[in-house]
């Protein structure tokens, strides 16, 4: 029998473990690509980023090429569309994402309209995988110019950093230093100072491009895309801002297009002119996680789990996800520290009814249907009815108790009625017909005594149900049932003491 015992131990035991393993590999999965959190009510920013085009026709036909922004470690697309009336749309991927829309000749002014919704927007450090690019091509520039681009280079060689970094901080330089007013003599902006860095690195052999895209602020409305350089450094494309010279990705920052290329070409069509707006939203992590799982390859996966039920079910099952921790927990009281309750799952039922009646008037209500029923019942015991009918009745007496508590609480606006409402009929009957026996079998002072653990116990049970991070988790993550479902079995062949019998048997150690 004891090998047979540890035998099963050792199984269980195994089985746990592999519970652990499963459990442990399925929340990494479900927050590194689902994007779940630990915290409840986690929500995460979904930007929207409209580009409106606006342009007159010439007369011939219209062909629109619009590049668009696409998954990548910095952010993912949630969706994107276009508002391009009598537009014929095809998409077409030649080493950047573009979107091309044709239409007849028309005579009156076209206005465009795409929209690309992302989330997910991190920082990944400025680097981007690309095979080594071409010798950069030596810019045409006259006498003059290179002299003083050499000078501006030769200033580099005092500063600390990469040389795209040290540049962009000289032509930043407030009052402008004599050098960047000679080489640039007319108003600097973006477009231009990012065209001069380019010059200064193709003089030292070092490739670059530039960077165009949206910097993600609220409510943010621009008439141009944000310039940013990226140069090949080290073996790498790094990334450089244009207005303070440091070098990543910032995290707020979209790419629409690398390259020297516009972000919108239009054939057909002159004044063109193009509008970014930007528009920041809320959206909970479990509303994102059906995309976050199709972008990852897992969207077999997320549609057989609980997640893709609908809202009514998936409230349903997040209140049984807490049950098996509940139950583990009165194992762990019952079964290891030894405390006697008034049925095994009773104190369970008690904790669940506290919790949708709040704990003071959920233990008030308890407290007065016990005590008036089990005076009703007392006076049932001296009638010697049957088994079936004094039950009956106590659940009888219960019920007439609830219904009066709830018309005397209405009255005096007090919520301890209402509340009594919530609590089990038939367990509350149970409860007052199992303590009357015991008070009449064992005593007033045993009796006393299981009501009171049972209350003890259903308040820890209480404590961890209520809290809405232990409920989240056990939903989000419910795999952590496995474990439980094991711990609880392995619990089951356990057979020394308990801890209230070390003391109750400590005398005959001592002797």
């Amino acid at each position: 029998m004891i090998k047979k015992i540890k035998s099963v131990r050792f199984v269980l035991f195994v089985c746990l473990l592999i519970s652990i393993i499963v459990a442990a590999t399925s929340t990494y999965y479900k927050v590194k690509y689902w994007g779940f959190s630990f915290k409840p009510k986690q929500s995460t920013g979904v930007w929207s980023i409209e580009e409106h085009i606006s342009f007159m026709p010439t007369g011939e036909k219209i062909k629109v090429s619009i590049t668009t922004p696409e998954d990548s470690d910095n952010f993912k697309v949630l969706d994107d569309s276009i508002i391009a009336t009598g537009y014929v749309v095809k998409t077409e991927k030649n080493g950047q994402k573009k979107l091309i829309l044709t239409s007849n000749p028309r005579n009156s002014e076209q206005n465009i309209y795409y929209r690309v919704m992302l989330f997910d927007n991190e920082d990944t450090k400025g680097l981007t995988k690309d095979i080594k690019p071409q010798a950069p091509k030596i810019p045409q520039l006259d006498e003059r110019q290179i002299a003083i681009a050499k000078e501006i280079i030769e200033l580099t060689k005092e500063m600390e950093g990469d040389l795209p970094e040290k540049l962009i901080h000289i032509f930043n330089q407030k009052p402008a230093h004599p050098l960047v007013s000679s080489y640039l003599p007319f108003k600097i902006s973006q477009e231009e100072i990012a065209a001069a860095i380019r010059e200064l690195l193709a003089i030292e052999k070092v490739s670059s491009r530039v960077v165009k895209g949206v910097k993600l602020e609220e409510g943010k409305k621009s008439l141009e895309a944000d310039l940013m350089v990226e140069a090949y450094i080290r073996n790498k494309w790094r990334v450089y801002n244009i207005g303070t010279g440091k070098r990543g990705i910032p995290g707020d920052f979209v790419i629409f297009q690398r390259g020297d290329k516009g972000l919108v070409d239009i054939e057909g069509g002159e004044d063109s002119s193009i509008q970014f707006s930007v528009l920041k939203s809320l959206s909970s992590n479990f509303d994102l996680a059906s995309h976050r799982a199709r972008i990852a390859d897992q969207q077999a996966y997320f549609d057989s789990s609980i997640f893709s039920l609908p809202l009514n079910e998936q409230n349903i099952i997040k209140w049984l996800s807490v049950f098996p921790l509940a139950i583990l927990i009165i194992v762990i009281i019952r079964n290891v520290i030894g405390l006697k309750t008034m049925g095994t799952f009773t104190p369970m039922l008690i904790a669940m009814s506290l919790v949708q009646t709040g704990f003071v008037s959920g233990m008030i209500s308890f407290s007065i249907i016990l005590i008036i029923g089990m005076l009703l019942r007392g006076l049932l015991s001296k009638l010697n009815l049957l088994l079936v009918p004094r039950i009956s009745a106590v659940v009888i007496f219960v019920i007439i108790i609830m219904q009066a508590m709830t018309i005397i609480g209405q009255k005096f606006s007090l919520n301890i009625g209402l509340s009594a409402v919530f609590f089990p009929i038939i367990i509350m009957a149970w409860i007052i017909e199992r303590a009357s026996i015991t008070w009449e079998e064992d005593g007033a002072a045993n009796a006393t005594r299981e009501i009171v653990f049972s209350l003890i116990t259903a308040v820890m049970t209480y404590l961890v149900v209520s809290n809405e991070y232990i409920r989240h988790i056990t939903y989000a993550f419910g795999e952590i049932n496995y474990v439980i479902l094991f711990l609880v079995m392995l619990l089951g062949t356990y057979t020394g003491y308990r801890l209230l019998e070390l003391t109750r048997f400590a005398p005959l150690v001592k002797g």
